[in-house]
């Protein structure tokens, strides 16, 4: 078929896909192929699978591509990315994922944090080079019309799920209704997400992340906005590879529980990893969350120039022994550490419990972490009844800061089995009168109370 008459036919075609070959030192035409008489119908409810699917093999086989989806309703099931390979989502196309549990494919089953097998999922790679979603459209995965058709719900896809793959790029789509986390990507490389709306608040569904990283290795994400029922940014290491190489920039985060969080999930541990510039509001756990449990190496994070309004924790940190496994013939680790994080340009007002909690466990302390120019508008109001509080040490528990009650004894700061502290201008600022101290200490070796900008006083009444 000429290249060139099947370009004209362009505007009278439901569907297209538009070959572009990837990356030699020259590339070739771009190549049209007409999905016309293929079974693929934008009506919102014929059933797509089977013919997206062959769309990108064909265009895969052709050495890459993308395949282009305009203003219409897709409805399907799992599809899997293939190498080269990219959808585009026009203004108004809308990618529906099915409602019935049949039409999804699990390609790698494991466990979640929480003990729920998960790993289905509407858009699937796995091994993939050279990958990615674009454009201006909506990936529904219809997650609540999903349970509702399953009695138990068992099978709960992730919108997308990017196993193994090697440059994948997912920019400017809007994201929505998953049945279980909304991007994840498992030990993948040269990953970009960029100006992508999250929005999964609304589902009321469990366990619908926003972005999931786990064990990857080099990824940038930028210029996003995220609105979620679950974990906004939550870096996972599930395998005994670290996430690592992981820089956020100028995000928008926003969700029922953690907004910034490391360590869900943590056999491989942490490193490397940057977030700046990020605004946080309307948070119902931890704006900024660290945690190492399962025999990882959680280090040289750096996390600055954050604003949060509405939190219950602005800053958590925990190591501890859960010292779980997610898959199987994985063994697992010996207690892990948690060291050489810097935490500083952080504003939160809106606190609804205490401002920094951090805590290690017996023998295995937190090590050489900075605060720097910190600002926690707390919410005072506690009793000398609750100064006395003595916090269990809960080694092996699931890591949350409410692991250890929703009183705290301290109305500011709680640290304890800690080592090598810096604090340079950190403020704590109560909202009225509290009867508990302003910090707590407890096995702590290297901390200076000097450190410390003095406490503002409550507001006269």
């Amino acid at each position: 078929m000429n290249t060139l008459g099947c370009i004209s036919h362009v505007g009278r075609i439901a569907l297209a896909v538009l070959l572009v070959a990837v990356a030699p030192a020259v590339a070739p035409a771009a190549l049209t192929l007409p999905a016309a008489g293929r079974g693929v119908v934008g009506d919102g409810a014929t059933l797509n699978t089977a013919a997206i699917q062959k769309l990108i093999d064909e265009a895969s086989a052709q050495g890459g591509g993308t395949v282009v989806f305009p203003a219409g309703r897709y409805l399907t099931g799992t599809i899997q990315l293939k190498d080269g390979v990219t959808l585009r989502l026009e203004a108004g196309a809308v990618l529906l994922g099915s409602t019935r549990a049949a039409d999804y494919r699990n390609l790698d089953p494991f466990t979640a944090g929480d003990g729920v097998p998960l790993g289905y999922a509407l858009i699937v790679a796995d091994g993939a080079k050279n990958v990615g979603i674009e454009g201006a459209g909506t990936i529904d995965g219809q997650g609540r019309e999903l349970r509702a058709a399953q009695t138990p719900y068992t099978v709960r896809p992730f919108l997308m799920r990017w196993l193994r793959c090697t440059n994948v790029t997912v920019k400017d789509v809007h994201l929505a209704n998953p049945g279980a986390w909304t991007l994840n990507f498992f030990q993948s490389r040269g990953i970009t997400v960029e100006r992508v709306t999250i929005r999964t608040r609304a589902t009321g569904l469990a366990n619908n992340d926003g972005i999931d990283l786990d064990s990857c290795d080099g990824a940038v994400i930028r210029d996003c906005d995220i609105d979620s029922g679950d974990d906004a940014l939550c870096f996972k290491a599930t395998s005994p590879l670290p996430s690592r190489n992981i820089t956020v920039t100028n995000c928008k985060l926003s969700t029922k529980c953690n907004a910034i969080k490391l360590g869900t999930e943590s056999l491989g541990g942490f490193e490397n990893i940057s977030v700046t510039g990020c605004t946080l509001s309307n948070i119902g756990m931890a704006g900024i969350a660290l945690y190492e449990v399962d025999g990882g190496d959680l280090r040289h994070v750096a996390v600055s120039d954050i604003t949060m309004d509405g939190v219950a924790v602005p800053i958590s940190i925990r190591l501890g022994a859960r010292l779980k496994v997610f898959r199987a013939g994985d063994q697992p680790k010996p207690v892990g550490t948690l060291r050489d994080v810097t935490i500083k340009n952080v504003r939160a007002t809106g606190i609804r419990m205490i401002g920094l909690l951090v805590n290690g466990i017996p023998g295995h302390t937190v090590e050489n972490l900075v605060f720097e120019d910190i600002e926690l508008a707390l919410p005072g109001g506690g009793t000398a009844e609750q100064a006395k509080i003595e916090l269990a040490e809960k080694e092996s528990s699931y890591p949350e800061f409410s692991m250890f009650g929703r009183v705290l004894p301290a109305s500011g700061i709680y640290l304890r089995h800690a080592r090598n502290m810096t604090f340079k201008n950190v403020r704590t600022t109560p909202a009225q009168a509290d009867a508990r101290p302003e910090k707590i200490f407890l096995d702590v070796e290297g901390v200076a109370p000097a450190d410390f900008a003095p406490a503002a006083p409550a507001p006269a009444k």
